[in-house]
Order: C-alpha cells, then sequence, then structure tokens
C-alpha cells in the first residue's frame, strides 16, 4: 500500500463585492452606485446563491483569505457578514488563520458597528482615511473630518486584530513638505499597514471633468515622482517599507489577500462586478447591481463573462500583476504559464539591469527601487505578452 501523501489543495481567495455608497466620491471609477434604500434581505439571499454556485465551480479548495469590498461594505448589516462568511466556511473551509477583510468608511455611524462585524468573524479592517487635513477631504468628497476619521481609527484598532488604512496624496497644489508631515503623521498611529496611493484623474469621474475644462490640476511627472520617493524613503524608514507599487507594511503584516492577486493566484469573485480567477479561466460578474441581482434569480448566479485564457495570456497577467511586487516575479512559474511562448525580452532586461532599474536573484525578476517609478515604463519594454 502507498504512503504516499495527497497534496494539499491549491488556496483559494475569496472577494464580495458590495456595491453601495453614501455618496459617490469625485475620484472613484469603482463600481460603486448610491441608492436610497436596499433590500437587504434580498441583497444576502442573492449574495449566497452567487457564493454557492461558485463554489460548486472549485470544489475541495480551502480559503486563505476573504475580502469584502466596495463601494462601501461597512454599510452591510453585520448578520450578512456573518451568513456570507458562515456559507463560504461550509462550501471550502477556513485555512488556519484565515485573514478576512472588510473595507469601511471612518464614519462614526459605521465605527458602532465595527464590534459587530468582529464578531461576525472580520478580523482586519482597511479604512478610506484618504487624507488627514479636513480641507482635503472636503476636496475629494469624503464625508467624514478628520477627528471622526481618527475616532473611527481608534475603535477599529480595539476591535479588529489587524487594520490598515488609505491615504490619496498628489493632490493639486500638495506641497512636499505638507505630505512629509501628514504621511509621518499617519504613520504615529501605530497600523503595521499603509495603502498610499497617488491622486490619478480616471474617466467618467467628476474629477475627469473638472481637468477636462481646465478646473482641476494634479502635480506634474517631476513634483509626482518626487512625492513617490519621499513616500518610499519615510515609509521604509519607519519600518513599514513598500512591498508594492502603493502599499506599505511591517514585515508578516502584508495584505495576503491583494498578495494573492499579485501572484497571480486563484481566486473567486461575487457580487455586482466582482472578477475572478478559476484555474485559467476569467470569470466577471454583472455590472450594475439591478442586472445582477435579475441574473442571480434568473440563472442562480451573477456571472455576465467566463474566458478560458491562452497561456500567453495568463503568463503576461502574471507578469505584469507579479513585477508590482518588490519580491518580483517566478520566472519559472511565468514560463510554466506561457507552455513554451517567450515572454521576456532578454536584451532590454540585460540593459535595464545595467541601468539599475532591475535584477535578477536565481529565478526571479524584480524591479529595483529606481525602477519602481518607471514601472508602466519597465513593463513595456520587458513584456513580449500584450500590455
Amino acid at each position: 500500500m502507498s504512503s504516499a501523501i495527497s497534496p494539499s489543495p491549491a488556496p483559494l481567495a475569496l472577494y464580495v463585492h458590495w456595491p453601495f455608497c453614501v455618496s459617490k466620491c469625485p475620484y472613484c471609477d469603482f463600481n460603486s452606485h448610491v441608492r436610497e434604500s436596499v433590500d437587504q434581505t434580498a441583497w444576502a439571499e442573492a449574495l449566497l446563491a452567487d457564493l454557492a454556485h461558485e463554489a460548486a465551480m472549485l470544489p475541495g479548495r480551502r480559503l486563505t483569505s476573504i475580502f469584502f469590498g466596495g463601494g462601501t461594505p461597512s454599510l452591510m448589516p453585520p448578520a450578512t457578514v456573518a451568513a456570507i462568511l458562515n456559507a463560504a466556511e461550509r462550501h471550502w473551509g477556513f485555512a488556519e488563520g484565515i485573514e478576512i477583510t472588510l473595507e469601511a468608511n471612518p464614519s462614526s455611524v459605521e465605527a458602532a458597528r465595527f464590534a459587530d462585524l468582529a464578531a461576525a468573524g472580520v478580523n482586519r479592517a482597511s479604512l478610506g482615511v484618504q487624507a488627514l487635513d479636513d480641507r482635503a477631504l472636503h476636496f475629494l468628497g469624503r464625508a467624514h473630518g478628520v477627528d471622526e476619521a481618527l475616532r473611527a481609527l481608534q475603535t477599529a484598532q480595539e476591535q479588529f486584530g489587524r487594520v490598515s488604512f488609505d491615504l490619496i496624496y498628489a493632490r493639486p497644489g500638495q506641497p512636499l513638505a505638507d505630505w512629509e508631515a501628514e504621511l509621518t503623521r499617519a504613520i504615529g498611529y501605530g497600523t503595521e499597514h499603509l495603502s498610499l496611493y497617488q491622486l490619478t484623474i480616471e474617466p467618467g469621474t467628476r474629477f475627469a471633468t473638472e481637468a477636462a475644462a481646465g478646473r482641476l490640476t494634479i502635480p506634474d511627472g517631476d513634483a509626482a515622482a518626487d512625492l513617490f520617493e519621499t513616500t518610499r524613503a519615510i515609509t521604509a524608514a519607519a519600518g513599514l517599507p513598500a512591498y508594492e507599487t502603493s502599499n506599505h507594511a511591517r514585515l508578516g503584516a502584508e495584505s495576503r489577500h491583494n498578495l494573492t492577486y499579485w501572484r497571480y493566484g486563484d481566486y473567486a469573485g461575487i457580487g455586482p462586478g466582482a472578477h475572478g480567477r478559476r484555474e485559467g479561466v476569467a470569470t466577471a460578474r454583472r455590472k450594475k447591481p439591478e442586472n445582477w441581482m435579475s441574473a442571480v434569480a434568473r440563472n442562480g448566479h451573477g456571472i455576465e463573462l467566463e474566458e478560458n485564457l491562452a497561456p500567453v495570456t495568463r503568463a503576461t497577467e502574471a507578469l505584469v500583476m507579479g513585477l508590482r511586487l518588490t519580491e518580483g516575479v517566478d520566472l519559472g512559474r511565468v514560463a510554466a504559464l506561457a507552455e513554451g511562448r517567450e515572454m521576456i525580452d532578454t536584451a532590454n532586461v540585460d540593459r535595464l539591469s545595467a541601468q539599475g532599474l532591475t535584477r535578477r536573484e536565481g529565478d526571479r525578476l524584480i524591479v529595483t527601487e529606481a525602477g519602481a517609478l518607471l514601472l508602466d515604463a519597465i513593463l513595456r519594454e520587458v513584456v513580449l505578452g500584450d500590455t
């Protein structure tokens, strides 16, 4: 009789999209919608149906992380969160130490739910603080002020084992010294993870309209580069180095869920507009909430697209995602995904390495600290697949 032990099933992440917000921020191009009322019972039932379908497509797996995103998922009733978590554990089972993250606005109303959300099973909160300046928050369309946000942050730190918060910088007219002070203050609140994003003008947003009319101008390339480099230097010195282009954490406090994306692991996505990658198949749910609800009622799921990805597409996605990480990307795995197709322009890699912008460590290709600012250009030079 063979004594061989069967290999453990590949880990899996789950993304749950809650599309509703109290208001639409002028910079936001996410799939978020303002609704005066939501049938909470109907929404819970639809999410559970969508989840059951996805679990049937990915049997025998174990969840390593769950992420409730949006929209504003802290507006979800804690009972709905608990029902989804119970169903997910029943369908798949939880890996030891599973990370369960919920995005939240740092308002007093939503902070009042943190204890119930923690009791439901959430163990990591990601707060959309966005700025530590009231004028900047007003400009960004946020409903909270700084004092309210800091009270919510304190409550989150009391209720959840792990807490992260977001800030947006490179705002119009933002002096470098002001950002240095704001970031230093943020680090002083003691979270082990920060997501720090440069303000970008996304098509279809109110800021895009303002920019097109000449009423909004963000820092130019040189100023943005200075802000980026300063951000990396301050966080590294404070023990929260960048582990991804916009994400900074103490060692061991990285977002396990987002690492699944960047390392090109499998993840299931449920809810309006949610995307997934399951064993080489790309999935996408219907974006508009009403259309997603109708599809679930009709079909038992909200899927709009299921596509078998070509090997070169999978390899390209793995490269583009992996090169965002400070750890770089495993070229051996990329080669396996590509099934023999050459994916790397080695001459350009050698040239960029000579310039100090990339380096090789064994079978890993890494974009250096000097190259991080030029990531998009490096991807165009290095990746032979469609980028």
